[in-house]
């Protein structure tokens, strides 16, 4: 992917500096009672698969509520001009802002940027405290994206999931959930999972990150279109960045019984499906994940 040399966004916040450590414990504190190491891991699974806030799931599974709203202190700073990490979640998330306002603008509706915010350690979001070790997720609360920079030795090293376009389409799964956002949907499924037994909710979860997987696609074909920078082999490790991060294969690696009703992000196949839906077409209409017989 040939990202050098375009347009930056300005919707990038940097609290590297500020960060709240790492934290050498084995647990975290969530609702006032420290969550085991063993629940954290079930947790990390949900947030490194781009998608529910893991801090919603440790407060769920702690028996607690999820992690009280914490707004951030002082004012945002830009990333240094040199750092070229910096630079490249800057220049994703711009072609992000230019593809979505486009294709809202189409349909006579105003698209609103997320920030996207870069931390390390720990960080205070609108969901609770956010932790590197949670890997990338969109807060609702506060309509940020925040990521650790670190995940993405993560992905190459833990995940078996190496390549710039890879990283590129971690930030537009996240940017997917904005969208989703921005069009109503996230409301509305808060509301229908509080009516939901744990097996429906987990259904509808599924839902959600295949349409931010599909949303990820649209982004990815009217991205190439117009600037015609991907490299031969890009759409393949996108593919099997999705491929790893299924909860099949998730399951699998940790030497654990694969269950589909705990399921929350769909398997493989599904998650590559949906991703090459968005990409065949670039249309939001072929992202109805909730109104899929199969998915």
């Amino acid at each position: 992917m040939r990202w050098e040399g375009n347009e930056q966004s300005d919707n990038v916040e940097d609290r590297r500096d500020e960060g709240g450590g790492g934290g050498g414990g084995f647990g975290l504190p969530i609702g006032g009672r420290s969550v085991g190491i063993g629940t954290v891991v079930v947790a990390l699974i949900a947030g490194w698969v781009f998608g529910i806030n893991p801090l919603t799931v440790l407060g769920l599974l702690s028996g607690g509520s999820p992690a009280p709203q914490v707004q951030q202190q002082g004012p945002a700073h830009k990333p240094p001009a040199n750092d070229e990490q910096a630079a490249f979640v800057s220049t994703i998330l711009k072609n992000t802002e230019v593809v979505w306002s486009d294709i809202f603008q189409r349909s006579g509706e105003t698209y609103t940027p997320t920030r996207l915010v870069l931390f390390r350690g720990a960080t205070p979001t609108a969901c609770g405290t956010g932790q590197s070790a949670m890997g990338p997720f969109y807060c609702p609360g506060d309509k940020k994206v925040y990521i650790d920079l670190g995940f993405y030795d993560t992905l190459k090293n833990q995940l078996g999931a190496p390549g710039v376009f890879a990283q590129a389409y971690v930030i537009a799964h996240e940017v997917g959930h904005h969208v989703q956002d921005e069009l109503g949907i996230t409301a509305k499924v808060d509301q229908a999972r509080g009516r939901m037994s744990p097996t429906q909710a987990n259904a509808l979860s599924v839902r959600v990150e295949l349409q931010a997987d599909c949303f990820a696609g649209v982004w990815a074909q009217h991205s190439q279109e117009s600037k015609h920078w991907l490299d031969p082999g890009d759409i393949e490790a996108a593919m099997n960045a999705a491929q790893k991060i299924g909860d099949d294969a998730l399951q699998r690696a940790a030497g654990r019984a694969i269950v589909p009703d705990s399921f929350t992000h769909g398997t493989s196949a599904q998650r590559q499906r949906w991703f090459g839906a968005g990409y065949k077409n670039g249309s939001i209409q072929d992202c109805d994940t909730f109104g899929a017989r199969n998915l």
